[in-house]
Formats: structure tokens, C-alpha cells, sequence
């Protein structure tokens, strides 16, 4: 049952057919793992503390920077130095007392992502590095937990649900393939427009709360594209691979 101030925070929630009251008691009783705390896992955070996700475990291993607030609007001035772990804690606390968060000022990789990611009911990677989201793929895979990746580039963003165990659904493997060593560019080498990680740390805790209550369309097996540059946003199926280790 839901409290007397729990149904007037919900309210919006409980007022959709798609979720109702029995929807909101699962966002309250879920688990989520959310992997960076930067300008995707910012408003994710912000939207899965308002949603009512009952538990966050946080995984990053970074401090905030000055450059850091361009973008990553859950930090002010002051948390500068402060690791993003901490930080964004006191956030979530401050927005809902319905929501504990779990912070672990580490990095995630392929010696403790199944350990820590154990337990979840969904994951959502929104990191900076490709060694952490081959890592996190992996075990969200080998534990049969939702994983949402989101990721931006400097004026582009996309976001996939993977649920690779399923029949005729991809992995994140099948997207990318297995090579860990490509070079990496990040946001200090070529800038990201700070509104555009809103938008896609946004659309990555709507997809997070589709795979706890789901509504609407089937979401896994489609990569959204989305150019800011041509106002274009745009849906790709992402088939299976026969040849990847999610297909044996």
C-alpha cells in the first residue's frame, strides 16, 4: 500500500492507466544501477529520484571539476572537489526520502562489474569509457538484467535497451562488436553541448522505468539516433548477431 504522501507525490504517476498504483509500488520496491554520475547519469538521477526508484547503487569513480557544470546539473559550485559519488547522494536525498542511494567511488570492470551489478533490476550505463561499457555489457548479460546504455557525442546522442538472452534480441556486443582497444575521444578533446546530455540522460530514465513497468512499444532490439545538429531524431532495428556469444 502506498502512504497518504506517497500517493500526493505520485499522483501524475498513478493517474496513468500504464502504471497506476500497483506500477508505482514497483518503482518503489525496485533496484537500479546507474554507472557515471556526469552529463547522462545527472538527469537520470534526477528523474529516477523523482520517479521513486526505491534504491540506486551509483558507480563512478570521478571528482567534480569546474568544467563539470556545463552539463552535470545536479552539482553546484561548492560540490567542486567533492567526489561525484557523494555529491550526487546528497542530492537524491534531498529530492526523495523514498529513494536510498548506495555510492561506490570506483570504477567498474571486468573483475567486479557482475559482483557489484549483482541484484539489480535494471543497469544503466551512461559512462565515459569503452573498457567499462564493454565490462558492465557483459555482466548485465551474464545476470539477465535490462541493460539501457546511453551515450553522447558532441552534438549527437543514442540510447538501446539491451536484453541479449532473449531470442531474437541483441546484445550490446552485437552493436559494437569485441574490440576494447579503439581510441576513445571524450568531452574535453572535442566539447558536448551540455543541453544534449538532458535530453538523453532523460530518455535513458524513461526507458529505465519502461523496463520496470512496461508500457507502449517493445523498446529492446531499436537504437534511437538523435542529430542535434539537423533537429532529427530517428530509430534503427539492432539485429542479433549469429556469430556474437549472446546467439549460443
Amino acid at each position: 500500500m502506498l502512504r497518504d504522501d506517497q500517493l500526493d507525490r505520485y499522483a501524475r504517476h498513478i493517474v496513468l492507466r500504464e502504471i497506476g498504483g500497483a506500477g508505482q509500488r514497483r518503482l518503489l520496491d525496485a533496484s537500479v544501477a546507474v554507472v557515471g554520475a556526469g552529463g547522462i547519469g545527472s538527469p537520470l538521477l534526477q528523474y529516477l529520484a523523482a520517479a521513486g526508484v526505491g534504491r540506486i547503487s551509483l558507480f563512478d569513480d570521478d571528482s567534480v571539476s569546474l568544467s563539470n557544470l556545463q552539463r552535470q546539473t545536479i552539482y553546484a559550485t561548492a560540490d567542486v572537489g567533492a567526489p561525484k559519488t557523494a555529491a550526487a547522494a546528497a542530492f537524491v536525498a534531498g529530492a526523495n526520502p523514498d529513494v536510498t542511494i548506495i555510492g561506490h567511488s570506483l570504477r567498474l570492470g571486468a573483475g567486479n562489474a557482475a559482483t557489484l551489478l549483482a541484484g539489480h533490476d535494471v543497469i544503466v550505463d551512461g559512462c565515459d569509457n569503452f573498457a567499462t561499457r564493454l565490462a558492465v555489457a557483459d555482466a548485465a548479460l551474464a545476470l539477465r538484467v535490462p541493460l539501457v546504455s546511453a551515450a553522447v557525442g558532441p552534438f549527437e546522442g543514442q540510447l538501446a535497451v539491451y536484453r541479449g538472452w532473449e531470442a531474437g534480441r541483441p546484445c550490446y556486443r552485437c552493436f559494437v562488436g569485441n574490440d576494447p582497444g579503439r581510441d576513445e575521444a571524450t568531452c574535453a578533446d572535442q566539447g558536448v553541448l551540455g543541453a544534449l546530455t538532458g535530453v538523453v540522460g532523460s530518455l535513458a530514465a524513461l526507458e529505465t522505468i519502461r523496463q520496470i513497468v512496461p508500457f507502449g512499444e517493445e523498446t529492446a532490439g531499436r537504437l534511437l539516433l538523435i542529430d542535434a545538429l539537423s533537429f532529427r531524431f530517428r530509430t534503427v532495428r539492432l539485429p542479433k548477431d549469429p556469430a556474437c556469444r549472446c546467439a549460443g
